[in-house]
């Protein structure tokens, strides 16, 4: 059967109402309720990212994997958000994601969140630590893919010796700036990373700017994401998130209209 770009849509999926905490400061409105499994059905997506932020959840993620069993692939968090201090100072997750893997066969990779700071240059594990992460994926019994998530903001940095060792390369536009060039940003990203597979990261609201997507902004995003993989230029889009599904904002409609006439 021929894949359709919904097929290739994935949810970032995190704790409900961790994107309201007030330490962020984002001012996203309402309030959310819609954990991964809720978010994603009413989006319509079927592959799940599961993301630790804030330390949650913490292993064992034997209960979260449960809940998710009805997806076709699940990527665990390896590294978590960088709020996730128990990630910091090089320890990471990685012996609890082989093992998910191990007991549920819809785990197909692990994700390293926030991994590079603009701010030191440095990433969150040294070189060797990210390497034996790679190996020991892909010599799991059924190999799994590694993802990296790599912002905009990070081109001013040579992270080259991280990117190659990753599987897939996550893009992502923080603000209303880096959206505006996404598309050239793509194809920088993908022109340094030949031979990875690449998602773009489709935001929902406005992170950066701390406000709602534009209807144009939206609708830019999904109609550049859309033209991107039918041209077989990126391999999947990652939708951020289930944090934003019930809280009434418009791009969660914008995006449930577009996919009924070009998923």
């Amino acid at each position: 059967m021929e894949r359709t770009f919904r097929d290739s849509l994935w949810l970032w999926g995190q704790d409900a109402g961790s994107h309201h905490k007030k330490e962020y400061g984002w001012n996203i409105p309402g309030e959310n309720k819609m954990g991964p499994v809720e978010g994603a059905a009413y989006l319509d997506i079927s592959n799940c990212f599961r993301v630790v932020m804030g330390g949650t959840p913490a292993p064992p993620f034997d209960a979260e994997s449960e809940q998710l069993a009805g997806f076709d692939q699940v990527v665990w968090s390896i590294m978590g958000d960088k709020s996730s201090v128990r990630n910091n100072d090089g320890a990471d997750d990685l012996e609890e994601v082989l093992r998910q893997a191990a007991k549920f066969p819809n785990v197909t990779g692990g994700v390293l969140d926030d991994f590079f700071s603009p701010e030191t240059a440095d990433a969150r594990i040294t070189l060797p630590r990210m390497r034996e992460i790679r190996d020991r994926l892909h010599s799991a019994p059924r190999p799994l893919e590694l993802f990296l998530v790599y912002y905009a903001a990070l081109f001013d940095i040579d992270y080259t010796p991280y990117l190659e060792l990753a599987d897939v390369i996550t893009f992502w536009s923080w603000d209303s700036a880096q959206l505006a060039r996404a598309g050239e940003n793509l194809d920088k990203i993908i022109a340094m990373t030949p031979g990875k597979k690449h998602f773009a990261g489709c935001y929902l609201y406005n992170y950066g700017d701390c406000r709602e997507l534009t209807d144009d902004e939206m609708l830019f995003q999904l109609e550049l994401y859309c033209r991107l993989w039918k041209e077989k230029q990126i391999d999947g889009v990652v939708v951020c998130s289930n944090n934003l599904v019930d809280t009434g904002i418009r791009a969660v409609e914008i995006f449930r209209e577009f996919m009924q006439t070009h998923a």
